[in-house]
């Protein structure tokens, strides 16, 4: 398996795509350093203890203030607690603490804190409050293990901790060794920053997003790392001539005119995992449904048949879509409740089969994820942790139009709902004629061709109804722009006068005569003589004579 890391380095935005195979698996963005607040610490004062959520809420100088739970605040005290103490027993309003931020916010939440502190280094993490040690469990090799335990229990600082992380798999004592009196040297001048700086500010900030991955993802499996910016190919030749000079040939300018990701296929890719639907080789698919509560995944064949039978076809989708959805777990960064519902199986060796072959495949993931299981219904529950905005979250924003629902109004709705504020006004006063104000989808079928809806409607409601078609409103908005007299409302309601002259665009044949074209202005139609094999372009026309619902135009060459 060759695995690439490849860097885009923009004045307001970093990104960095990992690739295994050419193919997409992981993607990290950075806006600009104030949002790059995960593993800053901080010299904070306590702004509220609330008992009934065994909480507290720092000031740190972000703005608002960061959520500190008591079991985060536990290092505070002299003695480990038996049981978990009350909150206002650990910190009081107005204490200065020192706090790392563990998680970002996430929609409405503000930030969450910690008073144990870590320092994250190459081969190992320094545990400043914590005594206990911790092997990475993508050290497979027992004997590696044990090795790696017993040198960690050796050179632990006494009241501290140590994890030993994948990357120091086969590294020598002095260079683990090396890198702990770094982070000891880093923890004492922590110490010391803290004793001197102001209350609410940054006393430590971590690594910037390209020299982090660097740090962390540059193992031997990494084939090449590319980044397109000099100045940051300077800095990380810089971090790697510290940590590992052996990977320095491993470390690429790239200097092609097609910016970096397009050149990988890496644009395609990330716009693909926006999408709802994902397609699978085999011609099934997965739709993705997030909600607030949970994600829901669906598994369905699509187009594919199969070559035997029912089950093998069945079980070949779900065997396929098991691996996708690993993938696009890890890619999309979803967390929280997660629910699967694989296309049904009556086999329970197939049923095993396929979350077995779901669990190897989400070990590839460095979050943390569980799956309890598939129910009676033959749904897969699972959870995987949520430390940051997922990728949909990040990259896009609520639809102006339905609000995150995903769905609007149909314009035979929406007309409806015209027809009863029409009804509910004309309850409230006398009147002889109605301009109403739709989106102009909406507009057009009101009117309908030839004006025939609106002569129907005119007809049962024993008013004149003129239809404006606005662009600018919502198109489950229906506005009564005015009501009053037919000759004053005739003026504001007709959007052209004869002789004018204007550009338009031809979008259909006439039905009944298909030797004419049908424009539309605001949603009012403009029967454009022998304009009908002129569908889709842009034509100069002349009004010639106005009608309350439509004009008649003629070409001009």
């Amino acid at each position: 398996m060759s695995k690439e890391i490849i860097i885009n380095v923009e004045s307001k935005e970093t990104r960095v795509a990992v690739l295994e195979d050419r193919r997409l698996e992981e993607i990290y963005y950075e806006r600009d350093d104030s949002a790059r607040i995960v593993g800053n610490i901080y010299k904070g004062r306590v702004a509220d203890v609330l008992p009934g959520m065994q909480a507290a809420f720092v000031d740190v100088g972000l703005g608002k203030n960061v959520f500190l739970h008591v079991s985060d605040a536990l290092s505070l005290l002299d003695e480990p607690p038996e049981e978990e103490p009350a909150i206002n027993h650990v910190v009081h309003p107005g204490q200065e603490i020192m706090v790392q931020i563990i998680k970002e916010p996430l929609g409405g939440k503000g930030a969450r804190a910690t008073c144990n502190i870590t320092l994250p280094g190459r081969y190992l993490v320094l545990m400043t409050k914590v005594e206990h040690i911790g092997i990475s469990r993508r050290v497979e090799s027992e004997e590696e293990r044990k090795r790696l335990k017993k040198l960690a229990e050796e050179i632990c600082p006494e009241g501290m901790g140590l994890i030993v992380r994948t990357v120091a798999e086969g590294k020598s004592d002095e260079e683990i060794k090396a890198d702990l009196d770094f982070l000891c040297r880093l923890w004492k001048r922590i110490q010391e920053q803290f004793k001197t700086a102001p209350v609410a500010s940054l006393i430590h900030s971590d690594l910037n997003l390209v020299l982090k991955v660097v740090r962390d993802f540059l193992t031997p499996d990494v084939a090449k790392v590319v980044i397109d910016s000099e100045k940051e190919y300077k800095a990380i030749m810089e971090l790697v001539n510290h940590i590992v000079p052996d990977f320095k040939s491993r470390i690429y300018l790239y200097d092609r005119p097609e910016p970096i990701f397009d050149f990988y296929g890496i644009e395609t890719e990330i716009n693909k995992a926006l999408q709802r639907k994902v397609w699978l080789d085999c011609g099934g698919y997965i739709v993705f449904d997030p909600t607030e509560a949970l994600t829901s995944i669906d598994v369905n064949t699509g187009k594919y048949v199969g070559k035997t039978n029912l089950e093998d076809t069945v079980l070949k989708t779900n065997l396929e879509a098991a691996k996708e959805i690993a993938r696009q777990l890890k890619l999309r960064d979803i967390g929280g409740i997660i629910i699967i519902d694989f296309i049904d199986m009556d086999n329970q060796k197939d049923q095993d089969l396929v979350l077995k072959v779901f669990e190897e495949e989400l070990k590839k993931d460095k979050t943390r994820s569980t799956i309890l299981g598939m129910t009676h219904l033959g749904l897969v529950e699972m959870t995987r942790k949520k430390v940051k905005q997922g990728l949909e979250e990040y990259l896009q924003s609520k639809c102006p139009y339905c609000g995150g629902k995903g769905r609007i109004l149909s314009e035979e709705t929406v007309a409806m709902q015209a027809v009863r504020k029409i009804k509910k006004v004309m309850a409230e006063k006398e009147f002889e004629a109605v301009l109403l104000g739709v989106h102009p989808d909406v507009a057009s079928l009101l009117i309908g061709l030839g004006g025939q809806n609106l002569a129907e409607l005119e007809q049962e409601l024993k008013k004149e109804i003129y239809v404006k078609g606005c662009a600018d409103l919502h198109r489950e908005e229906v506005k009564i722009i005015k009501v009053g007299s037919k000759q004053e409302l005739a003026k504001l309601a007709v959007p052209v006068e004869e002789g004018q002259e204007l550009m338009v665009v031809v979008e259909e044949a006439h039905q009944n005569n298909p030797d004419d074209g049908i424009a539309r202005i605001e949603g009012y139609i403009l029967d454009i003589q022998y304009a009908g094999k002129l569908v889709n372009k842009k034509v100069k026309v002349r009004i010639e004579n106005v009608y309350r619902t439509y004009a008649r135009a003629s070409l001009i060459s």
